[in-house]
């Protein structure tokens, strides 16, 4: 029989640490990216400007949380990683929320189709195209996958909310 004393390590703290917390948000990120191209070049459905800027805020938290679990900082330095994680995630549940609402609209309500991004990004100004896209288009407002009654930005919704609240959480409060 082992005798556990304060100076015995936690054998199981590794898997409520910080790190492996960060590591899981990563690869979290990673998957949804994944089942994004695998939904696109696979199944043939094209992204709108909307799911595009989701994709990137998907990837940038995904980078964010990939750097926290590479340098596993103590501390404060683990808090700026938590703010990072609420700001990007934060970020991707604002344009995914967007979309959702978008996605709602009654039809005769839905914004006209607009221009694609690659246009869009080649003749106008950057600020303007990010305007144009975060106002939407009829393109944004059609829903044409969905799993379990939800459509793919419900989902990426869901996804941001549950990684921006367990990445800001974890990173303030788990041991590294």
């Amino acid at each position: 029989m082992q005798v556990i004393s304060a100076n015995t390590p936690d054998r199981r703290g590794w898997l409520f640490s910080r790190r492996m917390l960060n590591g899981l948000g990563f690869l979290i990120c990673a998957g949804g990216l994944g089942f994004a191209y695998y939904v696109q070049h696979y199944l043939g459905f094209e992204p709108c400007p909307l799911c595009i800027f989701q994709r990137l805020a998907l990837l940038a938290l995904g980078l964010v949380f990939l750097v926290a679990t590479l340098h596993g900082p103590r501390d404060w330095g683990a808090k700026v990683y938590g703010v990072l994680v609420g700001l990007a995630a934060g970020i991707g549940a604002g344009i995914a929320a967007r979309h959702v609402w978008l996605q709602h609209l009654p039809p005769e309500e839905a914004p006209r189709c607009g221009p694609s991004l690659e246009y869009m990004l080649q003749a106008f100004p950057l600020n303007e195209t990010i305007r144009e896209v975060l106002t939407g288009s009829g393109e944004c407002a059609k829903v044409d996958w969905g799993l379990l009654g939800f459509s793919m930005p419900e989902w990426t919704l869901l996804l941001f909310v549950v990684l921006g609240v367990a990445g800001v959480i974890g990173n303030w409060r788990l041991r590294s």
